[in-house]
């Protein structure tokens, strides 16, 4: 089967044939080159859709990402933008093996088949100019026949005719051999050109054109295994990357495999266990009796009176503490006079009338009343020592609940180490370098170094006793640091406790010496605290800031709990000024605070300390 022998006669239908072919070719780059384009795009979203859900750096996002099933789906983001790799090699591998090998194969199959074509052509142009000369000599042979025959019909005419003359007669007879033999010489030109024009038709039609399609054939056959191989490499590019997708989705069922609930469930409880205890229960009082009745067992001026060490809130043997404020000022907030302040004395010599007239002194209500009042009043800030601070955390962090205050300090030491590690290692690579300069003093001055490892060194002891510092605090978080002092003890009184409290709301609202209470409308917060050790936490906090200073107009003794006495003249310090309750209070040392009536001082307010 060749196309040499069955299709001699179909040259122009081989040529629109290849023709077709070449562009079957080209359509299959084209669909290739469209395929690479759709993975690489495809590869593109896939990444793009993996960023998108990846957890930014250094923000609450990452922190979520300790759980199992966070972790699970981030390793599914992970496999993701491998998966999208693995389609960017597809791209790729189809753009190399095929798009590219074929472009060039179609380009040297349409130069061959150019020069198949030609050849081709040149044979039949060849083959044409042979026949055009073979009926170029048949024609003139058979019309020198035709005048031959003329010629001696004319010269027999003549011949005859017994009125020409013999001159006339033998011209006509040479005519008419001359005329025979330009018949007989055309004859041979014309089956000398008839022989060749057969030996060349034959070499035509079983040689050169045999030859040309044969070779047209295999270019053919040739360009449709190239079709075919290349469709092969087009499923292998795939199958290649079958295995390796196949780890990914493997690896995704993995990770969600590992997500363990049980985990999940204890790391919530490590981010918000806050260390406390549940508060005990509230004993009963009773408020049958008719008129004056008996103090409660775990009311603040029982404990003060008999000066037990422990308050009771609730029926647990643990008792219950209000944590946040100094003795002192909690028994001044919650015994201020429950009355109106007294107004300014009328004579000249305020003086002689030391406190002028005074309302009648109201019966006290049962602390353990005001205690609790105090108690379900609604909390602003995180503690008094926020408030004292503008509302920034702590540096030792101890607005936060013992368990999390344990994490953060821990953390902080860590970062403190790393710290000192790196300027460890910088210092080292310090000396190395002086070490070389010394041996070397082409190389650099080892002064010019002193002063960079000097700073260097000054930065490690900074951040030595800075790690010192919070491990300190650490370690009293964690109850390493030995117990408290017998004296440290008494000083804490009735306030003291041999077990931790539980306080859920942290107090904020004041109470006013009238008894009502003032709300600061800054920030709304709930905290629960450790009360352990709470009258070393307080016993040491700094007073309330003074907003100003007072100058007191007439004397006044304060006589009820929660005020303080000033004598005429005095320049005493403002730490609250009058909340609309006709008191102030000031300050006339760190241990002696209390109200006096507005009207009897002159306040100077500290407008920048107002304002901060």
């Amino acid at each position: 089967m060749s196309w040499g022998t069955e299709l001699w006669d179909q040259f122009d239908n081989l040529e629109k044939h290849t023709q077709w072919g070449i562009d079957i070719l080209e359509k299959y780059i084209k669909f290739v080159k469209e395929r690479t384009e759709i993975e690489l795009s495809y590869a593109k979203q896939l990444r793009n859709l993996s960023k998108k859900y990846q957890p930014k750096k250094n923000s609450k996002e990452e922190e979520e990402y300790r759980y199992t099933a966070c972790k699970a789906f981030l390793s599914t983001l992970n496999e993701m933008n491998d998966y999208a790799g693995q389609h960017e090699v597809i791209s790729e591998n189809m753009t190399s093996q095929i798009t590219v090998e074929l472009t060039r194969y179609v380009q040297d199959l349409k130069q061959e088949r150019k020069s198949h074509f030609h050849e081709g052509r040149k044979a039949q142009q060849h083959i044409e100019t042979c026949w055009k000369q073979l009926e170029s000599s048949k024609r003139r042979f058979e019309r020198d026949c035709k005048e031959a025959d003329r010629a001696q019909q004319y010269f027999e005419k003549m011949d005859a005719d017994i009125n020409v003359t013999k001159a006339d007669v033998e011209k006509a007879r040479q005519q008419a051999q001359t005329r025979h033999q330009m018949a007989e010489d055309s004859k041979a030109d014309y089956s000398l050109i008839l022989q060749k024009f057969n030996q060349e038709q034959r070499e035509y039609y079983y040689t050169h054109i045999p030859t040309i399609f044969q070779k047209i054939q295999e270019m053919e056959e040739r360009r449709i295994v190239r079709v075919g191989e290349s469709m092969k490499t087009y499923a292998e590019v795939d199958r290649q990357v079958i295995p390796i997708i196949g780890k990914c989705l493997d690896e995704i069922v993995k990770a969600a495999k590992s997500i363990d609930q049980k985990n999940d469930s204890q790391l919530v409880i490590e981010a918000y266990k806050s260390g406390f205890e549940p508060p005990g229960d509230i004993e009963f009082e009773d408020y049958t009796q008719p008129m004056k009745r008996t103090v409660s067992d775990n009311s603040l001026s029982n404990s003060r009176g008999e000066g037990k060490p422990e308050l009771k809130f609730g029926g647990k043997s643990k008792g219950k503490l209000w944590p946040f404020i100094k003795k002192n000022k909690l028994m001044s907030l919650l015994t201020s006079p429950r009355q109106p302040p007294p107004p300014p004395p009328a004579s000249a010599s305020p003086s002689a009338v030391p406190n002028g007239p005074q309302s009648p002194k109201q019966q006290k209500e049962p602390l353990s009343h005001r205690f609790n009042e105090f108690m379900t009043s609604k909390p602003k800030i995180h503690c008094f020592r926020s408030l004292k601070r503008g509302g920034a955390a702590p540096e030792d962090f101890s607005n936060l609940p013992p368990e999390q205050r344990r994490k953060k300090l821990q953390q902080k030491v860590d970062e403190l180490n790393k710290d000192i590690q790196k300027e460890m290692d910088q210092r080292d690579a310090i000396t190395k370098m002086k070490d070389v300069y010394l041996k070397n003093p082409q190389m650099g001055d080892p002064a010019s170094l002193d002063h960079k490892l000097t700073e260097v060194s000054q930065n490690i002891e900074k951040l030595r006793l800075e790690a010192q510092k919070f491990e300190a605090w650490l370690a009293e978080v964690e109850g390493r640091l030995p117990a408290r002092s017998d004296q440290a003890r008494r000083q804490s009184g009735m306030y003291d406790t041999q077990s931790p409290a539980t306080v859920n709301n942290c107090a904020q609202d004041r109470e006013s010496p009238d008894g009502s209470y003032t709300e600061e409308q800054s920030q709304e917060s709930e905290v629960k605290v450790l009360a352990t050790d709470f009258d070393d936490e307080f016993d040491d906090e700094e007073p309330l800031p003074a907003i100003g200073t007072c100058k007191a107009l007439y004397t006044f003794e304060g006589q009820n709990e929660g005020t303080i006495s000033v004598v005429e003249g005095e320049t005493l310090y403002v730490i609250e000024e009058d909340k609309g309750d006709g008191w102030t209070r000031i300050r006339r040392s760190e241990d002696e605070e209390g109200y006096v009536p507005t009207s009897y001082v002159e306040v100077y307010l500290d407008k920048n300390a107002k304002d901060s």
